[in-house]
């Protein structure tokens, strides 16, 4: 007997990542050497003092107990100064910082916290899956917003007004953007804040890429004028500390939205590993020059996965900003979905298909810059022989 799901259950599929990567798992102990440039997993380290204040603190007798669900005051200490010296915007440590297991995880509680069945949530059309995934989960009615790529993959404000309804609560916006790589603007930003004043809806602003290869000073969409009314910034140290597995990421917003989703987030989870916690802040003081260096691995790459692209007759931007290049197939290629494949079984190199972060994606693909240089340019050796 098999006890029935609930519907959000049968709504929800399976994360392509987690599917493909068993194909790719498979493949390997077949004897096969995989080359993923699919995945935005940093294969670089944490910065040394880093590593060092883990395991300092992890011998401490006191270290492995419950920890405060809003997190240590040393954690949001150091984001509170991490956002002052990265992006020149003043957050009270005390009361408008929330430390979270990832900023995925501020995915699900922004919109358990926000949204009633039946509620509308207008998303990107090309976009990280959680966002829409989430909001199905939830019960909420999802409602694409349109990016153009003549546009340099903005929103349309006056196309997204029209979509709006009495029941739409949140928009969802993310730049530097991915999958495309458009870059934040104070331009974008502004109009952003200026839309949700205008319409009354909470603007979630996710930021993990703002860091990697970008062209300009980086930018946080809390440092606009009027963003602290109608707005929440979700960031993460995934991409831009190379703590992917360590799960560290928060939201920033103002007292009210921070102590909403504190209600929901202290009924999930019951705070994180005081180690990680005390590391976290040591790595939210990476000197400048630590993030030079990290950036300028990712330009050597950027420069092989160009040629691997070039090698597919692929179109692309070069002003592209964070950890992944987004193309556009020729005509002769069918789909993306069918070119990941070929790819992956014939040539045993692993790409990202458009398709999966919205329809409007299949006929594109995304490479990945969290491989050394010398595999990229072995994948562009393969698809050439």
């Amino acid at each position: 007997m098999i006890i029935p799901l609930a519907h959000r259950a049968n709504q929800a599929q399976e994360y392509y990542f987690s599917i493909k990567l068993a194909e790719v798992r498979k493949l390997v102990a077949a004897g096969h050497d995989v080359i993923n440039i699919g995945i935005g997993n940093p294969d670089m380290m944490p910065s040394n003092t880093t590593l060092e204040t883990l395991a300092q603190t992890a011998q401490q007798p006191g270290a492995h107990g419950y920890q405060s669900y809003k997190g240590i005051p040393a954690l949001r200490q150091a984001i509170a100064h991490f956002y002052s010296h990265t992006y020149g915007v003043t957050l009270d440590s005390e009361t408008e910082i929330m430390p979270l297991i990832g900023s995925k995880e501020g995915i699900t509680h922004l919109s358990l916290t926000f949204l009633n069945e039946g509620d509308e949530v207008l998303v990107p059309e090309l976009g990280y899956p959680a966002y829409r995934a989430v909001s199905q989960m939830v019960g909420a009615n999802v409602v694409e917003y349109s990016l153009q790529e003549h546009q340099g993959w903005q929103p349309d404000w006056q196309q997204m007004a029209d979509l709006l309804t009495d029941r739409t609560r949140l928009v969802w916006l993310n730049y530097p953007h991915m999958p495309t790589g458009a870059p934040a603007t104070r331009e974008l930003f502004e109009s952003a804040v200026r839309f949700a004043h205008d319409h009354s809806v909470l603007l979630c602003h996710d930021n993990p890429y703002s860091l990697i290869l970008n062209k300009k000073a980086p930018i946080s969409l809390l440092s606009v004028d009027g963003a602290n009314e109608v707005a929440v910034e979700l960031n993460s140290m995934s991409k831009s500390h190379n703590m992917a597995g360590w799960r560290v990421g928060w939201m920033a917003a103002a007292k009210p939205y921070v102590d909403a989703v504190l209600t929901i987030k202290s009924n999930v989870d019951s705070g994180m590993f005081l180690a990680i916690q005390q590391a976290a802040a040591t790595a939210l003081h990476n000197t400048d020059a630590w993030h030079a260096e990290r950036n300028a691995v990712y330009q050597g790459r950027l420069e092989a996965a160009y040629a691997f692209l070039d090698a597919l007759d692929c179109a692309y931007a070069r002003d592209q900003e964070g950890l992944f290049l987004w193309a556009k197939l020729p005509d002769h290629i069918p789909s993306a979905e069918g070119l990941v494949d070929d790819l992956l079984y014939n040539k045993h190199v692993f790409i990202a298909p458009g398709l999966i972060f919205g329809p409007k994606g299949n006929r594109y693909i995304r490479v990945s810059l969290c491989m050394p240089k010398e595999r990229i340019e072995q994948a562009t050796k393969r698809i050439l022989t």
